[in-house]
């Protein structure tokens, strides 16, 4: 016997290690996932649904911008781009995806066709020159009329930004317990969510502080209840601004996406992206925003104004597993704010210069 064919058997022969054997059981779900959602959009296509187009706020600069939008079957007559008002959570999630649909992106005088990835989720870069602020533009689909999607193009003169977590920084939701998270994601609409006080009207004087700086939210939440978030947003006063989310589901190498991960370079993402802009940076104490933002000023020390940390109550830290073990560093030369709520983090902010003083007995009286 040669001695490739006995090194081939002894291989062959050779149990597969944890690791690979974790790997074949994750590449496996992701198949079945992928499947799964064929046979729903089967089914739905034999009912006479169409693919339409859910869009999502986008943001860029005055060469590209980066279009989001996730692609979901309907019925031709509704328009996607204007969701239910008050649909509970759960029915975010019962929505069918279409898996590498072909779309159609029409920005300024650019047109471009690109494909969704297999959970219909579309997040695409677009080199095209548009001017400063508020855009419109157009994302079609085979069988749908065009949808628009609002772009927000940053000023190469603006040099200050806002990143801010959601999930219990912007809205009370303790969101690290699983039970806790299914209801909020899954039962709850909109209108049952309280939003933290102070943290509006905080958001609202730093853009008019800093006018054309762009607004991120950056979350752990999945794409489908991005149109709940925006509502709740809208209603409670937030600034408009682009959402980061993410995708939840296996992937080819494990069960769930990572949602720090997906923190984690989103950040690095927006420091390449904007290299002259300076972030404050907003989250929460209850999950690991601490570290990530540190994380952060480590690789971008430049792009970094500050950090804001909200501080839990006590009911919220239980509710939520209790706080985050990450505290500020000090060695990285960036200042650390904490507060309960927005009134707190304001004052902090008006004694570091960030925001002005004449703001605080208007701001302590709301």
């Amino acid at each position: 016997m040669s001695p490739c064919k006995t090194e081939r058997m002894a291989r062959a022969s050779t149990p597969p290690t944890l690791s690979e054997a974790v790997t074949a059981r994750l590449h496996r779900a992701a198949r079945i996932e992928d499947w799964f959602h064929g046979l729903r959009q089967r089914w739905g296509r034999r009912r006479g649904l169409v693919p339409t187009v859910v869009p999502f706020t986008g943001y860029g600069s005055t060469e590209w911008v980066r279009v989001l939008c996730r692609i979901q079957l309907g019925r031709k007559e509704l328009s996607a781009a204007k969701p239910l008002i008050g649909r509970r959570g759960w029915r975010s999630f019962t929505g069918i995806q279409v898996a590498n649909a072909a779309v159609t992106i029409t920005a300024g005088h650019t047109s471009r066709e690109v494909s969704a990835d297999r959970g219909g989720v579309v997040d695409v870069r677009v080199d095209v020159k548009l001017a400063p602020g508020w855009h419109d533009i157009t994302i079609s689909v085979e069988g749908s009329a065009p949808v628009v999607a609002p772009v927000f193009i940053v000023d190469p003169s603006v040099k200050f930004g806002l990143i801010s977590d959601i999930d219990d920084t912007v809205m009370v939701t303790a969101l690290p317990r699983p039970f806790l998270a299914a209801w909020n994601t899954f039962v709850l609409d909109e209108h049952g969510r309280r939003p933290v006080p102070g943290m509006a009207v905080l958001y609202e004087r730093i853009v008019r502080t800093h006018p054309g700086a762009p607004v991120i939210y950056l979350s752990t939440g999945a794409w489908n209840v991005a149109p709940t978030l925006t509502r709740f947003l809208e209603r409670n006063l937030y600034p408009q601004g682009a959402l980061l989310l993410t995708d939840w589901g296996p992937t080819h190498d494990r069960w769930f996406r990572s949602g720090k991960e997906h923190k984690r370079t989103s950040l690095i993402r927006l420091g390449e992206e904007f290299p002259d802009l300076q972030w404050l940076l907003v989250g929460d104490d209850g999950q690991h925003d601490e570290s990530l933002y540190g994380d952060f000023v480590q690789e971008h020390p430049k792009n970094v104004a500050g950090i804001a940390i909200r501080q839990l109550s006590t009911s919220e830290a239980v509710l939520a597993g209790g706080r985050s073990k990450d505290g500020p560093d000090e060695t990285v030369g960036v200042d650390w704010y904490y507060a309960p709520d927005g009134a707190g983090i304001s004052e902090q902010l008006s004694e570091a210069g960030i925001l002005p003083e004449d703001y605080s007995d208007r701001y302590k009286s709301q």
